[in-house]
């Protein structure tokens, strides 16, 4: 038998609908769930023999008996090495950080994701490296919906950014495409405040959380009687969107029969639902969102070409972390001041080797698990400043650091030195810092001309030397 399925959660939560999904879930990976319905049967069941073959505990916040952050302390001291997941309706920050301080491992938001819970399970038993405290939250502070909420100023992301602001402004279909964790999500949130469309219909669908039997009417509706189980009529994604704007986030998992059937919809810009013999008409925006290049399954046959060039009349990628390191202390300050307004913490700053650690780091999450990281330290910090004893696991990970390290990374967006060290040639540097004012400014050209000091045409003349696209 494997260690997979040797593992037992403890599932502390008296919803039996919910109890019976969370135990189908997590069964699917070998675990074998207990589930008790209230607190002293949770702290009782620990004595017992199945109690001390526990790898995992799940708590339902509203769970009868003691307050759940108690219950949690209570949990933690007794069994100090087992993981404890908190699962909640409240997206409060406040009552993570809470949970987080009584001993809870990892924050779940109701209705969670499956892949979400699997994941949050993986990360609370893995034992192979000390990453635990790189384990994204699911804590949610409030958005801002603008573009000048993005900050950076790395030449790759200030570009995606003038791309995205120029295509907000149209109606045609945008790819955007990223690792998990770039942002992709706050991109699409400033394009739709953005738009011309930003007062009409919008929904974001993430096609890997709904399972694939739902997908196809979630999309597309359907009628009543269409299969067994749809009761009543139902308008689809793409109808309810008419006039407005609908996000598929990771694309890339649209099974190949729901690839032709939108392949048809943004070719007729008709919508079909399950079971019904005639369409509806719809003015719809696609934006799709995926963390793999659609090209390379395009090239092993895992998506569709035709839809592709359809969902890409503009394309925008969306740069990883590490390859813009110079913005991490930037987006540190702007993290550590938005935790710091949040309830139950307070504003805090960071010392300079607290920042040499998290720029050593490749931040395989990217930006959301630089904040997630963050958000963890900040918890737990009794000082006025993060320094790099706050973030012990990613120091084992990052191990000792050269002090002349930071040197030889990005300054202030630009990447000065080459893979071995030297200097990279003029002309590379100033067409970086050229397209890094572009961005910056939105594509103000008269404005970067006078913020470069020099003259328009002087600008221009740079931009076709170097071969830069100022509509880029």
């Amino acid at each position: 038998m494997s260690e997979a399925e040797q593992r037992m959660l403890m599932l502390i939560d008296d919803e039996p609908a919910q109890s019976r999904l969370i135990t189908a879930l997590a069964g699917r990976e070998g675990w074998r769930t207990l589930v008790v319905d209230e607190s002293e049967k949770a702290i009782a069941t620990l004595g017992t023999r199945e109690g001390m073959q526990l790898s995992a505990i799940i708590l339902d916040q509203w769970v009868p008996g003691e307050e759940a952050c108690e219950l949690i302390a209570e949990l933690k001291d007794r069994r100090p090495a087992l993981p404890i997941l908190m699962l909640t309706a409240s997206t409060s920050p406040q009552l993570a950080v809470e949970a987080m301080r009584a001993g809870a491992t990892d924050y779940l938001v109701k209705p969670v994701a499956p892949d979400r819970l699997m994941q949050a399970l993986r990360n609370a038993t893995t034992r192979e490296s000390p990453q635990d405290e790189l384990t994204p939250l699911t804590e949610k502070m409030p958005a801002d919906l603008d573009f000048n909420a993005m900050v950076g100023t790395a030449p790759t992301f200030r570009d995606a950014l003038a791309k995205a602001a120029k295509a907000a402004r149209g109606h045609g279909e945008v790819l955007i495409e990223g690792e998990s964790g770039t942002g992709k999500e706050m991109l699409v949130r400033a394009m739709q405040a953005a738009s011309p469309r930003a007062k009409a219909p919008f929904r974001l669908i993430n096609v890997a959380s709904i399972p694939a039997s739902s997908l196809e009417s979630t999309l597309f509706g359907h009628e009543k009687g269409a299969f067994p189980g749809a009761f009543e009529q139902q308008a689809g994604a793409l109808q309810s969107c008419d006039g407005g704007t609908l996000v598929l986030d990771e694309v890339d998992r649209l099974a190949p029969d729901l690839q032709d059937r939108m392949i048809e919809a943004l070719e007729t810009r008709q919508v079909r639902p399950i079971g019904a013999t005639h369409s509806f008409k719809v003015d719809i925006r696609v934006i799709a969102a995926s963390n793999l290049p659609l090209a390379d399954l395009v090239a092993t046959g895992h998506f569709r070409q035709e839809l592709l060039d359809l969902i890409s009349r503009t394309t925008i990628t969306m740069p990883p972390l590490r390859e813009r390191s110079a913005d991490i202390p930037a987006l540190t300050r702007h993290f550590l001041k938005r935790i710091g307004d949040q309830p139950g913490l307070r504003p805090m700053g960071i010392t300079s080797d607290g920042l040499q650690l998290l720029s050593a780091f490749d931040w395989p999450g990217n930006v959301r698990q630089l904040q997630a990281v963050l958000f963890r330290a900040a918890v737990f910090c009794d000082g006025d400043a993060l320094t790099s004893e706050d973030f012990p696991q990613l120091s084992a990970i990052v191990g000792e650091l050269d002090a002349d390290e930071g040197e030889q990374r990005e300054s202030a967006g630009v990447l000065l030195y080459t893979e071995d060290g030297n200097l990279r040639p003029l002309e590379e540097i100033e067409a970086d810092v050229i397209r890094l004012a572009i961005g910056h400014y939105r594509g103000r050209m008269t404005e970067v001309a006078r913020r470069l000091g020099i003259g328009r045409s002087t600008l221009y003349r740079k931009l076709s030397d170097l071969g830069i696209d100022n509509a880029a």
